[in-house]
């Protein structure tokens, strides 16, 4: 049997009557559910770009607390604790990222009066910074991986350091987590630029640039442990997490229980985890996460431990039946865990794939828009931050859904989770569904054959094309009456339209062109479509670009007109390949952090040119082919999608080929 919690009408000693979450998106969505079940008042915060989001419309009350960038808002200290405040909140729940880890937050909490929903400042601190805690819990028995600090180290020394550690390294700040900054170096012509790299992130989103440097693990598994403890002495383990399946170093499919941990590993990996935990005096909810070998399971290091609630909780919740959120409020309001570690089972398998607004065929560059479209499978939990008129701003983390399936064995929850994800309907803004459901249906991810180089060795994405089913609903969408010509404003319809008709005969089926990417392609339109068609769903943005679902995937069509059709393909013809354009654009809405090439520089195709920082990552614009180079604009810039930020000039020996050809 699962383990449970007993419910507030139970008679447990009451808890809060009023809590602040200091989040925003699915978390803060999720928390709020507990807290209405816990017959708890729950209050949101926003910043303006979240005035009208979903969060803040389910909390009983919200608070505005800044302007959307982050640092002006969600991660303001003292605008989160004035809203408390203000709206007599007992506590705070701070679901995870902007100020969950924070320190200085935990004891500006305390100093106001206020219960932090998390663990003490000690935890905070020493799990904070890499470097401290792999020296803290290896004083403890726990495993560590090979490796050294650079902190007050020149490059020199670094280099000397890593030589004597050994190639392959991982360079990832001592600060903050979720894979931001990380760089693999595998020899010493690497390491400069990879330093120089991991500081400049690691300065821009922790305000810290000190850096660890460990051993690489060869074909590493990521594997992760459940705790909770409370303020009584007691600490128990929720089982493994596998968390392998990771793009650039940020997690996409999770799962519990992991595939290869037998219960003799789970009884070592829970120990070392209760022990990392019990080093700092650990209370709330916490996860220790471990490196495994693929080749040696039995075998595993700290990597770190997650002061917080993670991201994926949901799987071990599902497997368990404990609520994670429900135990974090209990401990923090002094009760005692009522779950011996003898009463937790794991039954059946429970597996998330991440939703995340990006755009995998572009290299997975993050999107954002307004949401056309948003219905959740059914028969799933579905953990979002979005629905039907939402808008996914470039201002915060791409990801804005999780979605959960749990089955008696680990088969049926993978063919149940690709059956959701085929039957999620997100219209409106560019995702990565059809790349998680791609990913689902890979041999080894079938196998449980892990590591977390998997996703970086598959082939390149390709968006699957549009069926005819699709192509007929956009254009049942756009319009069944085809434009009018140009001049032919007051001819009648049996004129202007481009079918053929004839008196007294049946109709004939019309066309209409879209443009996907850069293909351009027929949907034939019948007078009378199938009626199949009424029930795909379908959205028209305001700049007229078709979204349909059809297949279980979703596709952006853009209608072009028969004229431009023809040009295009007359251009195609004469070889104008678009690539070869001089200009270079930005991918997406952000800011410059690096300029690489300066102005006036000779530079072949390739070369990258400038960095571009947009919802956590940064994004290299490359020189689309030889020749000088002018840039636009200046490290600090805000830039928009599409804004041209630098052009080639061709040298004169390219000037006179062109000529020549």
């Amino acid at each position: 049997m699962t383990a449970s919690a007993p419910s507030r009408s139970e008679g447990v000693a009451p808890l809060f009557d009023t809590v602040l979450v200091a989040n925003r998106g699915e978390i803060a969505r999720r928390v709020i559910r507990t807290l209405r079940r816990l017959g708890i008042r729950s209050v949101a915060v926003h910043s303006d770009a979240d005035a009208s989001a979903a969060h803040v419309r389910e909390a009983d009350e919200s608070v505005r607390i800044g302007p959307p960038p982050a640092a002006e808002s969600y991660l303001d200290i003292d605008a989160v604790i004035a809203a408390a405040l203000a709206t007599g909140a007992q506590a705070v729940h701070p679901g995870y990222g902007f100020l969950s880890e924070n320190p200085a937050f935990a004891e500006a909490c305390a100093a106001a009066g206020l219960v932090l929903v998390g663990p003490g400042p000690q935890a905070l601190v020493v799990m904070a910074d890499k470097i401290r805690a792999r020296e803290h819990v290896a004083a403890h028995g726990v495993p560590i991986v090979p490796g050294f600090s650079a902190a007050g180290m020149s490059d020199e020394e670094v280099a000397a350091a890593a030589d004597a550690a050994g190639y392959p390294l991982l360079v990832k700040p001592s600060a903050g987590g979720g894979g931001k900054g990380m760089q693999v170096v595998r020899n010493p012509a690497e390491l400069a630029e990879a330093l120089a790299t991991a500081r400049r992130v690691a300065r821009a989103s922790f305000g810290d640039d000190t850096l660890l440097l460990e051993r690489l693990i060869d074909r590493p598994r990521h594997i992760e442990v459940q705790i909770l403890s409370d303020a009584h002495g007691r600490t128990i383990h929720l089982g493994e997490r596998e968390c392998t399946l990771q793009r650039r170093h940020q997690k996409v499919v999770e799962e519990a229980p992991s595939p290869i941990v037998d219960p003799g590993t789970r009884e070592r990996l829970g120990a070392a985890a209760i022990a990392t935990a019990a080093s700092v005096d650990y209370r709330g909810a916490g996860t220790v996460e471990f490196l495994v070998s693929a080749e040696r399971p039995d075998e595993f290091f700290f990597i770190e431990m997650n002061t917080r609630l993670q991201v994926e909780h949901p799987v071990t919740e599902l497997v368990t039946g404990i609520d994670l959120v429900e135990q974090q409020l209990r401990i923090a309001a002094g009760e005692s865990l009522q779950i011996a570690q003898e009463d937790v089972r794991l039954e059946g398998h429970a597996i998330e794939a991440r939703v995340y607004a990006e755009a995998p065929a572009r290299g997975f560059l993050p999107a954002a828009g307004e949401v056309l479209a948003w219905a959740e499978a059914p028969g799933v939990r579905t953990d979002s931050a979005v629905e039907t008129g939402s808008v996914v701003s470039a201002d915060y983390d791409p990801m804005i859904a999780k979605v959960i399936a749990v089955g008696p064995d680990r088969d049926e929850a993978l063919r149940r989770l690709d059956a959701a994800l085929a039957r999620t309907v997100l219209l409106g803004v560019e995702s990565n569904i059809a790349f998680l459901r791609t990913l689902l249906a890979q041999d080894e991810v079938r196998r449980g054959d892990l590591d977390t180089g998997l996703i970086d060795r598959l082939p390149p994405f390709a968006d699957p094309a549009p069926s005819s089913a699709a192509l007929r609903a956009a254009a049942r969408t756009a319009g069944a009456e085809p434009e009018r010509e140009p001049g032919s404003a007051h001819a009648s319809p049996p004129w202007t339209t481009r079918r053929g008709w004839r008196l007294g005969a049946d109709p004939v089926p019309g066309e209409m062109r879209f443009l996907w990417g850069d293909a351009l392609l027929t949907a034939e339109v019948a007078p009378d479509e199938d009626d199949e068609l009424v029930t795909v769903p379908t959205a028209r943005a305001e700049d007229g670009t078709v979204w349909v679902h059809a297949d279980g995937v979703a596709t952006a069509l853009t209608p072009i007109g028969r004229r431009a059709a023809s040009e295009r393909r007359r251009a195609e013809r004469r070889g104008d390949v678009a690539a070869r354009a001089p200009e270079m654009r930005a991918p997406m809405p952000g800011a410059v952090v690096a300029v690489h090439a300066p102005d006036g520089s000779a530079v072949a195709a390739g070369d990258r040119i400038l960095s571009i920082e947009a919802m956590k990552m940064e994004h290299p614009v490359l020189a689309p082919r030889d020749g000088i180079v002018r840039v636009s604009v200046s490290v600090g810039d805000q830039v928009r999608r599409d804004q041209i930020v630098a052009r080639i000039e061709q040298t004169p020996s390219h000037e006179e080929d062109d000529d020549d050809r």
